[in-house]
């Protein structure tokens, strides 16, 4: 067994892939979330395991689709959770609340992490109808570390922070107090609270040791993090198609790596220095990125877990109607099959992405669609 230290100076034993007994339906034995060790010994508690462990019957089926998540995006999260001293079970948080995506939920979160706009604001993103800082991953994982550390001040127990991340830091304070208990395994909360823990165990059980499911699957071997440069911009921009060739890329380019921006220019009132990134090879395929950048309505239930042939669906989407949507340009492809495709003319596409001539193209570059609105028949 190795002995780790966490973040606030405790040593517990670390979590073991091969140090699997069972109890209740092939539960794991010395389950632990943030070193602070799951009690075994409960009946109601084994009952709550189970059903996340095994009531839904998608595991199988999305474990493809986490896993590339996961290898992509947990090299920009976990060495962020280190730096700020929060323990690195709490990737899982963004696993459950957004599936690692730009994600937007009816009620107004967004981003990874699931941030409403007062706590995003609160804890120093930018949030307007302009810029929207939650879609920066990196930003946004910083701000949900300084979340959970305040939860942690308050609490002195991960497992009640990670509660409190659903249901807010007073809203755990209110019932430990109606209840008389400070143990989440005791406490009656609502549905969700209730079974968050125990889907952060479920996951982490899948990540870490996805043979208990019954998936043949080796460990996760992580993408390297794309390499950029930063541009700092410390006044308003008219027009982001100027900007990007003025500094050389398409405006496709700009809005993947910096979904923070929501429109086609940037108000700057106030003078804030804001930083573009700009990939280093502007003409590598990141296909498989964009996907998960680009804003996008969050499931209607976090308990549901989306099934590879539902992310096909998702990662190709069908255009809608008055969007603006990216087109990964593949080698061989006809400008004007494209056109055809999302019923636009070869010389829109040109103009919207500053092109003179189809032969500008190149393999791999992200092409800006606006879709248009069909007009209503008379009859509607």
């Amino acid at each position: 067994m190795v002995l780790l230290k966490s973040p606030v100076g405790e040593i517990y034993p670390s979590y073991s892939n091969y140090n699997f007994g069972s109890f209740g339906l092939n539960i794991p034995r010395n389950l632990s979330f943030c070193g602070e060790k799951i009690p075994t010994n409960d009946y109601a508690l084994k009952d709550n395991l189970e059903k996340e462990f095994f009531a839904n019957k998608q595991w199988k089926q999305s474990a493809g689709y986490l896993y590339s998540k996961a290898q992509k995006w947990f090299p920009y999260i976990e060495p962020i959770l280190k730096k700020e001293g929060v323990p690195d079970d709490f990737k899982y948080v963004a696993v459950i609340e957004s599936h690692l995506s730009n994600a937007r939920s009816s009620q107004g979160a967004a981003g990874f992490w699931q941030l409403v706009p007062s706590t995003a604001r609160n804890y120093g993103l930018i949030v307007n109808d302009n810029v929207d800082e939650r879609l920066d991953v990196e930003k946004s994982t910083v701000a949900a570390c300084k979340l959970i550390k305040d939860a942690y001040k308050v609490f002195k127990n991960w497992t009640l922070s990670a509660a409190a991340y659903n249901l807010g830091i007073g809203g755990i304070q209110k019932a430990m107090a109606r209840q008389h208990t400070n143990n989440y395994y005791n406490m009656m909360l609502n549905k969700e609270t209730g079974s968050f823990v125990y889907r952060i165990l479920a996951y982490k059980t899948l990540f870490s040791d996805p043979k208990h499911f019954g998936i043949k699957r080796k460990a996760i071997k992580y993408l390297p993090k794309i390499q950029i440069k930063i541009i700092k911009i410390d006044s308003a921009i008219s027009d982001i198609g100027n900007f990007a060739k003025a500094i050389k890329v398409n405006e496709a380019v700009i809005k993947l790596f910096n979904p923070w921006l929501l429109s086609d220019y940037l108000d700057n009132p106030n003078g804030l220095t804001f930083e573009f990134k700009i990939p280093k090879k502007i003409n590598a395929d990141y296909s498989n990125y964009y996907a998960d950048l680009l804003e996008q309505k969050k499931p209607e239930s976090v308990d549901s877990i989306v099934t590879e042939t539902e992310v096909e669906s998702q990662e190709k989407p069908k255009p809608e109607q008055g969007n603006e949507i990216l087109h990964n340009y593949n080698e061989g492809e006809k400008l004007s099959d494209i056109a055809e495709l999302y019923k636009v003319s070869v010389v829109e596409i040109l103009n919207w992405n500053n092109l003179k001539k189809e032969k500008d193209i190149k393999p791999g570059q992200m092409l800006i669609i606006r879709v248009k609105q069909e007009e209503k028949s008379e009859k509607e």
